[in-house]
């Protein structure tokens, strides 16, 4: 593979319109290592619309690391609501707890510090480094990788870790440079999410880059970058048990390691149920069903998997306490963190309503 590097001009012709057209953010230049960290993590596989506002209120929350650190982890979870992926939530309060032992409550300045801190990858700490210190080290996401596979006009696999070193290799030589190191990155993240999007809707006209172009120049922009197709997604069937006894749901809190970890779930069988082997299921636990309803189905699409969903509501009788399990109202529920995998059925029965 050819090395290629960026012409220091295109790297300050980049920085100067990034200068001139970023985009206000509630995060960005606010000076404080904290909001870009936060921002970085709630940005993981999910849009900036979505994030705006999730950020705000988070803020407004726990608007530190010290109070991240002690804040209550199943109120943590309920303000994640809606970002999805809660890993991340709980990796963030990981980390927090280790900054507060470990580094006074604060972020490390330099990369080598902060890539060994739970949940920082490499991204987020070359973006926390280079954004809230101004280290000279790169932050290569999916907009960036898709911004810098075109300029350079990289064709091989953007899957492959040899492609992936390629590129890193490719702007190095900008952070040996006297630039703004913060602008520069933030420029190639920006050119990412408005000009140089995913094909069909790219924006070359306004790009600052676009006489160098690889892939502008040679009008090949929808078929760079190239990336393998993932393996197919694991189909699980699974039925819910939407059991309620008067205005109260029962709910179940999932195990503290695996897929949705420390979130509550209504009552969930991994398998399709018919009526019949529902009631069954909901005797076993030692509860008398008195009423069953289907409701509709639901899918939720993971990273790897997919669930597709069968569910009923279940009215009960009384039934037998049991420490796995625990019934909440309306009111109750609207604290609590349900993951948006259960959203079809969240709305059916109108449970954010306080």
């Amino acid at each position: 593979m050819a090395q290629k590097k960026m012409d220091i001009a295109d790297a300050e012709k980049l920085i100067q319109w990034y200068m001139d057209h970023k985009r206000e953010l509630p995060w960005r230049d606010t000076g404080n290592a904290y909001d870009v960290w936060l921002s970085e993590i709630m940005l993981q596989q999910t849009r900036i619309e979505a994030v705006r506002e999730k950020f705000i209120a988070f803020k407004k929350a726990i608007p530190d690391i010290r109070t991240l650190a002690e804040y209550d982890h199943d109120a943590l979870m309920r303000l994640w609501e809606g970002l999805g992926y809660y890993s991340r939530a709980a990796n963030l309060q990981k980390c927090a707890k280790v900054l507060v032992e470990q580094y006074d409550g604060k972020l490390p300045e330099e990369y080598e510090q902060l890539v060994k801190l739970p949940g920082i990858g490499p991204y987020t700490a070359g973006a926390v480094a280079s954004i809230a210190y101004g280290k000279g080290v790169s932050a290569i996401d999916g907009n960036v990788m898709r911004v810098l596979a075109r300029y350079f006009g990289f064709k091989e696999d953007i899957r492959e870790q040899s492609t992936k070193d390629a590129v890193f290799q490719s702007i190095q030589d900008v952070y040996r440079k006297p630039v703004s190191y913060s602008a520069f990155n933030q420029g190639l993240m920006e050119l990412g999410e408005v000009i140089c999007v995913p094909k069909g809707k790219v924006l070359c006209e306004h790009c600052p880059l676009y006489e160098k172009c690889y892939a502008y120049k040679n009008q090949c922009i929808n078929s760079i970058p190239y990336r393998s197709p993932l393996k197919q997604k694991k189909i699980v069937e699974r039925t819910l048990l939407v059991i309620r006894q008067g205005d109260r749901f029962l709910l179940h809190k999932r195990p503290e390691k695996g897929l949705l970890a420390n979130l509550y779930e209504f009552i969930g069988v991994e398998r399709k149920l018919s009526p019949q082997e529902a009631l069954k299921e909901v005797e076993k636990m030692g509860m008398e069903p008195l009423h069953i309803q289907r409701l509709p189905d639901a899918k939720h699409i993971f990273t790897h998997l997919e669930w597709h969903m069968t569910a009923y509501e279940i009215q009960v009788g009384d039934m037998n306490e049991q420490n796995d399990f625990l019934f909440a109202n309306k009111k109750e529920l609207a604290g609590m963190a349900i993951p948006s995998a259960f959203k079809t059925y969240v709305d059916w029965f109108s449970l954010r309503e306080k």
